[in-house]
């Protein structure tokens, strides 16, 4: 064979190999995952001020870093529809993340998310949301609320949005006839500042996600009022891709756990998102919400659909 033969199929020697490599590299995004390389991904959704939610998480990560040297990426999604698109996509946006109760009913629908880790607050694994108004509105009920302005959280949040229509629905108010207007605040706390601000007659949020902006609206307990509480829902907490590898899962789980036996690790996560510890449950923890919805005849399914 000459030298130029010899030459040729030695590059295509090399070819095919970086042509398999490439596509090895494609086929498995968790090779060598948890590195600087090939972080973990983690998406949260804002319950508060973006800003603070993210340097919360990343000193999250950082000490998740100094325990077990397993690099995570937080970033903070627009929303818990981009959020779920994140953990959905393929190659993966994102690994793992912080959904609320609904985005992750509909996230384990369309087979991206496997619940892990719930968080607890008050010794509790589910929490209840609220309707608040002003004070000075003379509204007194749910059944006031027909042709008034609702800020909700978004379409996907359980205690702003999902358990508060069906409860509008339980008092005969259609919440896409009877309302003046219904607007999407983002998050929690800033529904609570747009009922304050007066910029709509009422809102729906976790209870009491006041007291998160208490140091700009030091007068918002006596400003707004609460005129109904929501029933029992499974709090948000950790969840992964179904494909994340099961060893590296566990280490993580095991992590974030002990990050509450922690001074540093527990003020992160509550400054976070208010956790005050976390349990393992999988999936079916959240059923009987999905009773719940069942029950109201909530199509949450449908809402999986591209």
């Amino acid at each position: 064979m000459s030298k130029n033969r010899l030459f040729a199929f030695g590059a295509l020697l090399i070819i095919a190999a970086l042509a398999l490599t490439a596509c090895k590299a494609k086929a498995d995004p968790y090779e060598n995952i948890g590195t600087e390389e090939n972080p973990v991904i983690f998406v949260a959704v804002p319950s508060g001020e973006t800003e603070r939610v993210l340097a919360s998480f990343e000193t999250v990560a950082d000490l998740v870093y100094a325990d077990t040297g397993i690099v995570i990426k937080p970033y903070v999604a627009t929303s818990y529809a981009a959020a779920i698109e994140a953990l959905c996509a393929n190659p993966p946006q994102a690994h793992m993340g912080s959904l609320a109760t609904f985005a992750y009913v509909l996230a384990h629908e369309k087979g991206c998310a496997d619940a892990a880790l719930v968080s607890t607050r008050y010794g509790s694994a589910s929490y209840n949301g609220q309707f608040i108004v002003r004070t000075d509105s003379g509204i007194e009920s749910i059944e006031d609320l027909v042709g008034k302005t609702y800020c909700r959280v978004d379409e996907t949040s359980a205690s702003g949005w999902i358990i508060p229509s069906i409860m509008l629905k339980a008092a005969g108010i259609d919440p896409d006839k009877d309302l003046a207007g219904i607007v999407d605040a983002g998050s929690h706390d800033a529904v609570a500042a747009a009922v304050y601000n007066g910029d709509c007659d009422f809102g729906t949020t976790y209870v009491d996600a006041r007291s998160t902006v208490e140091e700009t609206y030091p007068d918002i307990m006596d400003k707004t009022k609460v005129i109904a509480l929501e029933p029992d829902i499974p709090n948000d907490g950790f969840q992964f891709r179904p494909d994340f590898p099961a060893d590296l899962k566990a280490t993580l789980v095991a992590e974030f756990l002990h990050l509450f036996e922690t001074e540093e690790g527990a003020a992160a996560m509550d400054e976070a998102y208010q956790y005050t510890g976390m349990e393992e449950h999988g999936d079916e923890f959240y059923d009987a919400f999905r009773q719940i919805l069942d029950a109201a005849g909530v199509d949450y399914a449908s809402l999986t659909a591209e």
